[in-house]
């Protein structure tokens, strides 16, 4: 198991619940023990929170597996089939679950640039925090759903908060336009500045950044910088092992990759989907949790079943006090329609459509009727 986050924990304890008892070795990056990532941008990043909330293991669950944590993947090899380490180890297989998951992309000439932050893991999480609780002018560059979040956080803490996105339009990606400009209001009903359209230029400051520079020639003064402009596929190391890479590790409708014996979940995963005849990588909590069980039954019968279809993609968020709750392909739609609620009140269940049929549901505030239309996007899509 190469990666030790939700979707390599979920990986293993997979492996034990469908008959597999050998040796299990489960090799982490970070020295901590799995953890729940989600409430970094909002409960933990509050301080409403503490680390050991974050736990995803119960003090009586045993695995019997071997943790190398704080062990890093190096390559892959075939010939016996064998992970690397950077520390020189190697650790031989019979079957291999890649988990590596993905990482924060960064902004150029910003590394030792102190007050400048990303957020993907409880390091990074620790040292936000520090810093929000003594507050101050914060700028996050990107609109989508962590910066919101971590948007929304610091909002409630007190600090003054300006939000940067590039796109005219945030979350346009996965709500399209319409959807994206209802749900990005919920930052002016705070009170936070919400600039759509400009890029970023660069950040000022000696030690300390005390600006954002924006493209077109407009510079924000800030104390504390985040940047939330996505996550790349922690694959790097896998290049010319002969496991096929596009945008991540490409896999099947079932996570098997282009090598007998080894499946890829999570965040680091491009897998198949029938539904719309393309690869695509889900970086969500939902599908690190449920796509392992597919994945490892694939790993255990190698070509002996045939692949299901993955559940409709789903995410949630929560923000200025609003639920979330997304399940489906924006993308695929034609049109859609609010059929409860209003957008002026945030308190929405909209239905994407495809030539009339529905092909995705987004909820604000409408936790019982998403829940209803989520599950019939389920059973149409099976």
């Amino acid at each position: 198991m190469v990666g030790a986050s939700l979707a390599g924990l979920s990986a293993a304890r997979s492996l034990r619940k469908q008959g597999y008892d050998g040796r299990l070795v489960v090799i982490g990056d970070e020295l901590h023990r799995p953890y729940d990532r989600p409430p970094l941008s909002k409960e933990f990043l509050a301080g409403g929170i503490g680390e050991a909330d974050l736990a995803l293991e119960p003090d009586d669950e045993d695995l019997q597996a071997e943790w190398l944590l704080g062990a890093r993947a190096a390559g892959l090899g075939t010939e016996p089939r064998a992970v690397r380490l950077t520390d020189g180890r190697e650790v031989r297989a019979d079957g291999i679950v890649i988990a590596t998951g993905a990482a924060a992309r960064t902004l150029p000439g910003t590394d030792g640039l102190a007050g400048v932050h990303t957020l993907r893991t409880l390091d990074d999480a620790r040292a936000l925090r520090d810093e929000l609780v003594v507050g101050g002018r914060l700028v996050v560059i990107g609109g989508g759903f962590i910066g919101a979040e971590v948007a929304s956080t610091a909002r409630a803490l007190g600090l003054d908060v300006t939000v940067v996105e590039a796109a005219p339009t945030p979350l346009a990606g996965p709500l399209g336009e319409t959807m994206g400009a209802i749900v990005s209001a919920l930052h002016a009903d705070h009170g936070v500045r919400l600039l759509c359209g400009v890029g970023v230029k660069g950040l000022s400051g000696e030690n300390r950044v005390d600006a954002v520079l924006l493209e077109d020639g407009r510079t924000i003064p800030a104390d504390i910088v985040v940047v939330g402009v996505g996550a790349r596929p922690c694959v790097e190391w896998l290049e010319g092992s002969g496991v096929d890479l596009a945008d991540g590790v490409k896999c099947g409708a079932d996570g098997r990759t282009s090598l007998a014996g080894v499946v890829a979940v999570g965040d680091c995963a491009s897998w198949y989907d029938p539904r719309v005849g393309t690869h695509r990588r889900v970086e969500h909590w939902t599908g690190a949790r449920e796509r392992p069980d597919a994945a490892v039954a694939a790993l255990l019968s190698w070509g002996a079943t045939e692949p299901g279809i993955p559940r409709p993609p789903y995410f949630w968020s929560d923000q200025y006090g609003v639920k979330i709750q997304f399940a489906g392909h924006a993308a695929r739609a034609d049109s859609v329609t609010i059929e409860e609620g209003s957008p002026d009140d945030r308190n929405v269940l909209a239905v994407y459509r495809r030539a009339g049929h529905p092909v995705g549901v987004l909820g604000m505030n409408q936790p019982r009727l998403f829940m209803r239309w989520r599950k019939q996007l389920a059973a149409t899509a099976s």
